[in-house]
């Protein structure tokens, strides 16, 4: 069994002195990807480079106390990768990425792990048109990174797919991580061909248009966003486990009014797997008896031996 956790920490001193030490050792996870340490390298050497018998390995944001992400592990990977080639968002931080290959797992041979950390847009349009230039840039790499192994990739992805996703969905259509562009974005690297993606959004057909022009200064930006080539084929294993769940599907609440306290949430933070390694996945937990951050952990149990 192959345990892996994903957390945002909203700052790693702020979640260690919450107790998430003392929880990973009771869950004694595979691995945890954790996202927005709000750290650099200083700043974890000699206090965070393990935690709970897991060693890290992180990319770190350019910028000070802002960002940066990490994986967690038991296990010694072959091969660390830090950014994905951009040059605009591999200096914020945002993905690393451990390969466990082994060419004597029959199965599986080539598997990575990967800990991203999307950005948000909930700050005004520049950040809006910076989230858009990332998905842009981040869906052909992923597909080509499909191509040549099995992965999951764990993370804040900063949009919440399908209605069921957030308990207010009506009243957020028009803001930043319920966007049709974003959500169409999702689609279509969950399905297998546009056809389907396009499909999928058609009742948002009226929102997109409006929103779209509310963002005019971003134009430029959506097309490619929300016109990919083809399907990603990518599966989202918490829905592919609870493909109903509402109110307790959510990972994220605003500190806001008493948006925990009545459960006015959104899911997120997800497990994304290439279909082979998602076929694995046999059960999930949201862990919210005790909060480190804004975000709850969200683990997956895989059928799967490193």
């Amino acid at each position: 069994m192959f345990k892996l956790t994903s957390l945002n920490l909203n700052g790693i001193r702020s979640a260690t002195s919450k107790g998430l030490e003392d929880w990973l050792a009771q869950s004694r996870p595979d691995c945890i990807c954790v996202q927005e340490l709000k750290a650099q390298a200083a700043d974890i050497s000699g206090r965070f480079d393990e935690l709970s018998g897991l060693k890290g390995y992180f990319h770190f944001a350019e910028k000070k106390g802002y960002s940066g992400v990490g994986i967690y592990t038991r296990h010694e990977p072959s091969a660390v990768v830090t950014g994905f080639g951009s040059g605009e968002f591999d200096a914020e931080g945002r993905y690393v990425e451990l390969r466990f290959d082994s060419p004597a797992r029959a199965a599986i041979p080539k598997l990575s792990i990967i800990s991203a950390y999307f950005p948000s847009g909930s700050s005004g349009e520049e950040r809006q048109a910076a989230k858009f230039r990332f998905l842009a840039e981040f869906y052909p790499y992923l597909l080509a990174l499909k191509k040549n192994r099995d992965f999951v990739l764990c993370g804040d992805i900063n949009i919440a797919h399908q209605e069921i996703d957030l308990k207010n969905f009506k009243g957020n259509k028009k803001n930043s991580g319920f966007l049709p562009q974003e959500r169409e974005w999702m689609t279509e690297l969950l399905s297998s061909h546009s056809q389907v993606a396009m499909q999928s959004v058609k009742e948002d057909v009226d929102e997109a248009n409006e929103a779209a022009d509310q963002l005019l200064t971003i134009a430029p930006v959506i097309a490619p966003v929300i016109a990919p080539p083809s399907g990603g084929g990518m599966v989202d294993v918490y829905r592919l486990l609870q493909p109903t769940s509402t109110d307790a599907a959510y990972t994220w609440w605003s500190n806001r009014g008493q948006a925990y306290a009545k459960n006015v949430g959104w899911r997120l933070d997800y497990q994304l797997a290439t279909p082979a390694f998602a076929a694995l996945a046999s059960s999930e937990t949201i862990y919210k008896k005790q909060r480190f951050s804004d975000h709850a952990p969200i683990t997956v149990d895989y059928n799967f031996n490193m």
